[in-house]
């Protein structure tokens, strides 16, 4: 997601994957990005590409379930936390997600 290229993630999805983001941008305001694999790549379109990077505070894994807490900083300033959460199929691809961000609560790394 952090490169040139974070249309690659697209490899990553099951055939019948769904998501949706939840991204917060301060003073009340959000935008809800959801949908399947069409959803995701209009996603992947519109972001800025190689600006920010995503640091992971906290990770566990419950079953098939992968769950992440962390930071997305521009250079090296705080730009939003985030948390994730995704449901890994049989086949080891990413089946269903769910990501919240909000530049409104900065949990120290």
């Amino acid at each position: 997601m952090d490169s040139d290229s974070p249309e690659d993630v697209l490899g990553m999805i099951a055939p019948g994957f769904r998501f949706s983001i939840v991204f917060g941008t301060g003073g009340g305001e959000a935008r809800d990005f959801a949908g399947g694999r069409e959803a995701m790549e209009g996603y992947l379109a519109q972001r800025e590409k190689s600006v920010l990077t995503h640091h992971v505070l906290s990770a566990a894994t419950v079953g098939s379930d992968e769950h992440v807490l962390g930071q997305a900083r521009r250079g090296a300033a705080f730009e939003s936390t985030f948390v994730a959460v995704a449901r890994i199929d049989e086949d080891g691809k990413v089946a269903s997600l769910m990501i919240g961000r909000s530049p409104l609560l900065d949990i120290e790394a």
